[in-house]
């Protein structure tokens, strides 16, 4: 079965997958942790997929790994065999969101990892999550404070930089599942849907009491839409 490559969001690790890691065990999963002071994330990966002698691969990013996968398509689109985008959206940050950027930039330097955590967790998770799971907003907490404030501030540089993706859009011409969280604060599920919409043949799932962080919000339904689509591949 083809590979498929793991991309996480901001500001976490690949243990936001562990959920899918052990649901997806009849699939290779390459699932490593971005660093952060890279000139190109998507240059990195292809690093770590030639050390593992991967050719194509399934890519599957979320947020920050979608931006990362549609860099990955631009830049090595034979490689790419089919893409599963969670959470994510094609456009760059606006004039406004770049000031957030530099906001939390400053933020993160000065009082480190845990304040970014303060922050955006409400932002991050479904409105019902804290009462429904408070197991998901401690697992989230820790594991933003864990972060290094460096690989913070890259990743907040790199998603200030990032270019606009719509135009990719419509020549994309692998098989691509798009996920959203029905609450999802973020990346809202409206806007995910005329992403996918704008994807010649792309499938779209709507993840019921989830926010940005559907698979570890709602593993099992995330796990099988998953399982569903790769197992489609071939």
């Amino acid at each position: 079965m083809i590979p498929v490559l793991f991309i996480h969001g901001f500001p976490f690790d690949h243990l936001m997958w562990r959920h899918q890691l052990a649901a997806l065990s009849r699939w290779r999963c390459i699932a490593p942790d971005l660093r952060g002071a890279v000139a190109s994330y998507a240059t990195d990966l292809i690093r770590v997929l030639d050390g593992h002698r991967v050719d194509q691969f399934v890519v599957c990013g979320l947020s920050l790994g979608g931006y990362i996968a549609f860099e990955l398509l631009r830049e090595h689109p034979k490689r790419v065999r089919a893409a599963i985008l969670c959470n994510t959206k094609a456009a760059a940050d606006t004039p406004e969101a770049k000031r957030g950027r530099d906001a939390m930039i400053a933020k993160a330097q000065r009082e480190g990892a845990s304040a970014i955590a303060g922050e955006l967790v409400p932002k991050l998770l479904a409105r019902a999550t804290p009462e429904r799971q408070p197991e998901v907003v401690r697992e989230v907490t820790e594991m933003i404070g864990r972060q290094p404030v460096s690989g913070i501030v890259g990743a907040l540089r790199a998603l200030r930089e990032r270019p606009d993706s719509t135009p990719l859009l419509g020549r994309i011409r692998i098989p691509v599942l798009v996920v959203a969280g029905e609450d999802d604060q973020i990346t809202p599920a409206e806007g995910m849907q005329e992403m996918a919409r704008a994807i010649p043949g792309a499938r779209f799932a709507l993840i019921p009491d989830a926010g940005h962080l559907t698979p570890l919000e709602q593993p099992v339904t995330v796990s099988s839409a998953f399982a569903d689509f790769l197992s489609k591949l071939g």
